[in-house]
């Protein structure tokens, strides 16, 4: 093993969630520096843009030996891993750096890119890709068949806030996403009693322009001053993107009562109706006046029920002899 200057290695990454020939700066320098690039998958996604940048890579799997040989005189080589990185190499050159008995070249790992925000959601798209054509349960469910889970998933994420769960927090926000993940790689489905199918990009391009639409006081000319200004504008834009008749037009009827109930003072309230409780005997109609009265007190009857039923499962448990378990 020659025993000249040490040189150089340079084991260059790059994430496989940004498009090849994305490199940073410091990446082509060392590129187009480097003495030898050597790549041991000829399919390597990068190699393209190297041989267009000018860059000339050689397609060779050297082991760790071969490759300390390789920088000799002062020599730099950068090596681009394979996708699933080169374990050999890199645990043959650990041994041969632990050995004592080789002049190592300096090591460097450089990263030629990295993961942008959100990135991981394209690993989860082609995950739910994958499941979705693979499996056995998921390659069959459908919309409706799902719907129900987006509701449960829905209530466990309410419950991890109220808790103050943070931990929870997270994997039900996971959960709810799967739900949205899943029923738009549904949608890609072409049906033949259906319209036109639609992607998670499609949504979330839908999302992206309504959010923006919705803003003019971020992205335009306006301006807001408080909440209530952002309110006012959010209601004023739906109603004319709706082309609504009723304030009411647009709130789930088969939402929980209370919520329901809260939910149709609020429009009413806001739209600056004075409407009269309807006339009525029985439960409904006093459970209706209280969630109207909480409403308006600015109190989300649905969660402070669930609150007051939290103390109630506590006080059964004491009772039971479960007390601080």
């Amino acid at each position: 093993m020659n025993a000249d200057t040490p040189g150089r290695i340079v084991l260059l990454t790059a994430s496989h969630r940004v498009a090849p020939g994305l490199l940073s700066w410091p990446a082509w320098q060392t590129l187009h520096a480097a003495d030898r690039v050597l790549c041991a998958d000829e399919a390597h996604p990068q190699l393209p843009y190297l041989r267009e940048a000018g860059v000339k890579a050689e397609t060779a799997a050297p082991t760790a030996e071969e490759l300390v040989d390789a920088c000799a005189g002062g020599a730099t080589v950068v090596v681009l891993p394979s996708g699933e990185g080169d374990r050999a190499l890199t645990d043959g050159l650990a041994r041969l750096a632990g050995s004592g008995r080789v002049r190592m070249p300096d090591l460097e790992l450089l990263p030629g890119s990295y993961d942008l925000p959100g990135a991981r959601l394209l690993d989860l798209v082609e995950v739910m890709d994958r499941i979705r054509r693979e499996c056995p349960w998921s390659s069959r469910q459908t919309h409706e068949g799902l719907a129900k889970y987006a509701i449960e998933e829905a209530y466990e994420l309410v419950e991890a806030i109220e808790d103050g769960d943070r931990d929870a927090l997270r994997e039900e926000l996971g959960d709810v996403l799967l739900q949205v993940v899943f029923h738009a790689r549904i949608a890609q489905e072409a049906q033949p009693d259906e319209e036109e199918p639609f992607s998670i990009d499609d949504v979330a391009g839908t999302l992206v322009d309504k959010l923006i639409h919705r803003h003019p006081h971020v992205f335009g000319d306006e301006s807001a001053e408080t909440p209530e200004d952002v309110k006012a504008h959010w209601l004023r834009t739906k109603a004319i993107e709706k082309q609504r008749d009723s304030v009411t037009d647009g709130v789930p009827l088969g939402q929980p009562g209370l919520a329901l109930a809260a939910k149709l003072a609020g429009r009413a309230r806001g739209a600056g109706l004075d409407v009269e409780l309807p006339p009525g005997e029985g439960m409904g109609y006093r459970l209706l006046a209280l969630a109207v009265r909480a409403e308006a007190e600015g109190v989300d009857p649905e969660a402070a029920l669930r609150a007051a039923g939290r103390a109630y499962r506590d006080a059964i448990r004491a009772a039971e002899g479960h007390a601080g378990q």
